[in-house]
């Protein structure tokens, strides 16, 4: 009898799946909406003649991104493995049709978009999952071949194609943000140390070679060491961020009552945003923010530790690591910590191709924890 109602217990919880993780993932895009509209209201009805217009495009966007959500959480994640190789194929021809005329929009000195009409998509962020899947179904067919350099070549392969094909958009934030995935996820397969670190070397040299390849980023360098030295140019956007950051105090100065919005501050809906919202709510706002965004990174990396196999390991691992690093280096670059890169806040950022992809990820790891049945999810044994 005691085998049979926990036997039930078992297939009830992994139906339900991890509610909580859910729920703050949802809750963190819908924070978003506000967000968007408080950041965006000012510039959208100057610059378009409706308050709304942002909103409304994010507001399409969590529509769209709560239907993947809902259409892959009631899906059997296992079958996605087979899909490794078509997403990582698909992901670099999008990456290539970037930079085919008449395809490929540009935008402030650089292209990353791809326009049909009035609907456009921004591949690097497909691509980050794309790579994700590959790395994910190549490690879990055999991972015994992670404990070698050899092994883990294709991965390295796949990694600096995608690398390559959005430094060369340009975009170096993003860039930074895959090669970080592709060096976690390398991680927490279990690769030797030895492998670990003839990758990682190479990196460390890697990073300032680019910054000295390219004169704009050196001008970016040069004004996260001092803004002020050109504070109508390269040094304009952080500092304007800092005054956010410090108009905001410890309590903000109100919801939809930001100053730097008000065409100040660069980019305020989308790379910026978190600018206007720790004006707005303050220090303690920010906190609250980042403790709900911890709590996804919490859960995500326990459902991973739960998983019954290893493919769904990797999986929730590589799409829990993204969502981190990205709201780590977003965070940093408003705050003046590293260099300003062109980063969006995920779930929380203007950008429906972000906000769809990101949400369509987290419904994998809610699918993943619905198939979870180990004691360390649920929390009992049966006996």
């Amino acid at each position: 009898m005691r085998r049979t109602r926990s036997n039930k217990l078992r297939r009830d919880a992994a139906g339900k799946g991890d509610l909580l993780f859910l729920a703050a993932v949802i809750l963190l895009a819908g924070f978003g909406l506000v967000a968007v509209y408080s950041a965006s209201s000012y510039n959208a009805g100057v610059q378009y003649g409706d308050s709304a217009y942002f909103f409304k495009k994010q507001l399409v966007g969590f529509v769209l991104g709560l239907a993947a959500m809902a259409g892959i959480a009631f899906l059997d994640y296992r079958k996605l493995q087979k899909f490794g190789i078509p997403a990582l194929a698909v992901s670099l021809v999008l990456l290539a049709l970037v930079f085919i005329p008449g395809v490929g929009k540009s935008n402030y000195g650089a292209t990353r978009w791809i326009g049909f009409g009035g609907f456009t998509i921004q591949p690097s962020e497909i691509a980050k999952y794309g790579f994700i899947l590959f790395t994910a179904g190549y490690f879990a067919k055999n991972p015994a071949r992670m404990r070698t350099l050899k092994g883990i070549l294709p991965v390295l392969g796949a990694g600096i194609a995608v690398c390559v094909l959005i430094m060369l958009e340009p975009n170096m934030s993003v860039t930074m943000c895959v090669g970080a995935i592709m060096i976690g996820m390398i991680f927490l397969g279990g690769v030797s140390k030895k492998a670990l670190a003839v990758i990682c070397i190479p990196v460390l040299f890697l990073v300032p070679a680019l910054i000295l390849a390219e004169p704009y980023r050196l001008q970016r360098l040069s004004a996260f060491v001092d803004p002020w030295a050109s504070p109508k140019e390269e040094g304009y956007q952080l500092i304007q961020s800092l005054y956010a950051l410090a108009n905001g105090n410890f309590f903000g100065t109100g919801l939809f009552k930001s100053r730097q919005k008000f065409r100040f501050l660069p980019f305020s809906e989308s790379d910026f945003i978190l600018s206007v919202i720790a004006e707005e709510t303050g220090f303690f706002g920010v906190i609250a923010l980042f403790a709900l965004i911890g709590f996804v990174v919490y859960r995500g990396f326990r459902i991973a530790n739960a998983c019954d196999n290893f493919y769904g390991y990797m999986l929730v691992s590589g799409i829990t690591l993204a969502f981190a690093v990205q709201s780590c280096l977003n965070a940093l670059v408003v705050s003046g910590c590293i260099p300003p890169t062109g980063l969006p806040l995920p779930l929380i950022s203007a950008g429906n191709t972000s906000l769809v992809v990101t949400m369509s990820g987290m419904g994998i790891v809610y699918a993943v924890s619905r198939h979870n049945t180990r004691k360390k999810f649920i929390g009992y044994t049966t006996k």
